[in-house]
C-alpha cells in the first residue's frame, strides 16, 4: 500500500497577524481623519450643483444689474471719491464680495431641510467628527461663491473694467472669496442652530444681508463714513474682504496680511460655533 502524503510543515504564526485578529486596528481619528472628511463632505456638496445649475445662472442677474445701472450712473456722476480710478472700478469687487456673501448668507436653510429629510441624522451618527461635517460644507459654499465670483469678473470684464489677470493674484481673489463664504456660510449654520426654523432662518438672513453690504467699504470709502459707521465697518468680515478684493484685483493700497488674517480667524470661529450648534438641530 502507499503511504499517506506527508502532512505540510507548520508554519509558525507571525505574533503581529495574531494580534490582529484578535484586536482589529484602531481606525485613524482627530487630525489624520479630519482632511479626508472635509474633502468628502464638500465633493458631496457639490455634486449637488451638478444637478441643478440654475442657481448659479439666476444668481448672476443682480451683480450684473449692480455693475450695468449703479456702476455706470455713479461712474458719470463722480460724487464718491474712489483713489482716481472709475467708480464701475472700485464697485466690482465690492459686488464679488457681496454675490458671494448672499449665496453663503442662506447656506442654514439647506442645513434646516437635511434635518427635516432625515439626512443630518444619519451624518451625525457616522465617525465623521461634527467639526469635518461643518468644514466641509463651509468650503462648498466657498466654491459655490467662487464660481460665481468668476461670472462676475467676466461681466465687469466686459463692462470694460481694468482687472488684473495675474495667477498669482487671482489664486488670492479665489482664496479671499473661498474664506469669506466660510465665515458667512457658518454665520449661517450658526443662526440655523438657534432658531431651528427654515421662515426664522430667511427672516434673519434678510434682515442681516443688507446692513452687512452698506455697512462695509463695498460701494463708498471709510472716510466717507460717519463715525459710528467706520466702527460698524472696522468689525464687519466684509469689508476686509473687499479690501483685499481691491488690493489684488485693481492694484489699490490694501492690508493683504490683515485682510487674510481677520478672514481666516473669522472662518475657524465660524466653523467652531457651527459645530458645537450642528447636534441642537437633529434634536
Amino acid at each position: 500500500m502507499s503511504e499517506a502524503p506527508a502532512a505540510p510543515p507548520t508554519v509558525s504564526a507571525d505574533p503581529s497577524s495574531i494580534s490582529l485578529l484578535l484586536r482589529p486596528p484602531e481606525p485613524r481619528a482627530g487630525w489624520r481623519v479630519l482632511p479626508a472628511r472635509v474633502v468628502a463632505m464638500c465633493a458631496v456638496e457639490l455634486q449637488k450643483l451638478s444637478h441643478d445649475r440654475t442657481e448659479l445662472y439666476t444668481r448672476a442677474v443682480q451683480p450684473a444689474l449692480w455693475l450695468l445701472i449703479f456702476g455706470q450712473t455713479f461712474t458719470r456722476i463722480k460724487a464718491i471719491p474712489t483713489q482716481g480710478i472709475p467708480y464701475i472700478d472700485y464697485l466690482a469687487p465690492g459686488i464679488i464680495a457681496q454675490s458671494a456673501m448672499f449665496i453663503a448668507i442662506f447656506y442654514g436653510i439647506q442645513i434646516i431641510w437635511e434635518r427635516d429629510a432625515g439626512i443630518l441624522n444619519k451624518l451625525l451618527v457616522t465617525p465623521t467628527p461634527r467639526s469635518a461635517l461643518t468644514t466641509g460644507k463651509a468650503f462648498a459654499a466657498g466654491v459655490k461663491s467662487l464660481i460665481q465670483a468668476v461670472v462676475v469678473i467676466v461681466i465687469a470684464a466686459l463692462l470694460g473694467v481694468s482687472l488684473t489677470w495675474n495667477p498669482l493674484k487671482l489664486l488670492g481673489v479665489g482664496a479671499i472669496v473661498v474664506l469669506g463664504s466660510a465665515f458667512f456660510s457658518c454665520l449661517s449654520m450658526t443662526i440655523a442652530g438657534i432658531v431651528l426654523s427654515r421662515d426664522r432662518l430667511m427672516g434673519i438672513g434678510q434682515a442681516i444681508t443688507m446692513p452687512l453690504f452698506f455697512g462695509s467699504n463695498a460701494l463708498y470709502p471709510l472716510s466717507v463714513m460717519p463715525g459710528w459707521l467706520q466702527a460698524v465697518s472696522k468689525v464687519n468680515p466684509l469689508s476686509y474682504e473687499v479690501d483685499a478684493l481691491r488690493g489684488l484685483l485693481l492694484g489699490t493700497h490694501a492690508h493683504l496680511a490683515l485682510d487674510f488674517g481677520v478672514l481666516a480667524v473669522a472662518a475657524a470661529l465660524g466653523i467652531a460655533a457651527a459645530s458645537s450648534l450642528l447636534g441642537r438641530l437633529a434634536r
